[in-house]
């Protein structure tokens, strides 16, 4: 499985929402927190992203930043070896 995680920028975050919605895994959810300016701010709740950059996409202020690690490099057989 691919994993992905995210960086919101805490004082840039409006707490619109719409990453929230726009993420199909529901790694995402509204802090009870209030930022420097008023504004609760979206925050990772559970470790299941898979690093779709969904969030970073709808994002209207571009708070969110999305880091997916890369894919595990694929065994090879004997048989792959030799050709």
């Amino acid at each position: 499985m691919i994993r992905g995680t995210v960086i919101i920028g805490l004082e840039v975050c409006k707490g619109c929402e719409l990453c929230i919605s726009a993420c199909p895994q529901e790694s995402l959810g509204l802090s009870t927190h209030i930022n420097l300016n008023g504004y609760k701010y979206a925050e990772l709740i559970k470790d299941n992203c898979t690093g779709c950059i969904n969030c970073a996409i709808i994002c209207p202020e571009s708070a969110i930043t999305v880091y997916r690690q890369p894919k595990p490099a694929r065994k090879t057989t004997p048989a792959e070896v030799t050709g």
